[in-house]
């Protein structure tokens, strides 16, 4: 076997795109890069390049941050 032949049998897979997480204070949970959201009832929504996740509880938006967390007041 050439090493072509090889390396036909044990491609390289593919370099996967960086995510990254950040958690702002008194803020939301940014998500960068593409990603698919699983709701709670199965269907699944592609976001991205940034999205952001509620974690202050008052989101009329859930699980997206709807910039709630600015009016509560909210810490954390």
């Amino acid at each position: 076997m050439n090493a072509n032949e090889q390396e036909n049998q044990n491609p390289t897979p593919p370099e996967q795109p960086k995510i990254a997480c950040e958690v702002r204070e008194n803020g939301s949970l940014v998500i960068h890069g593409m990603i698919d959201v699983t709701m709670s009832d199965g269907t699944v929504i592609s976001k991205g390049p940034r999205t952001s996740f509620c974690r202050c509880g008052a989101s009329a938006n859930k699980p997206f941050c709807d910039g709630a967390h600015k009016t509560i007041g909210f810490q954390g």
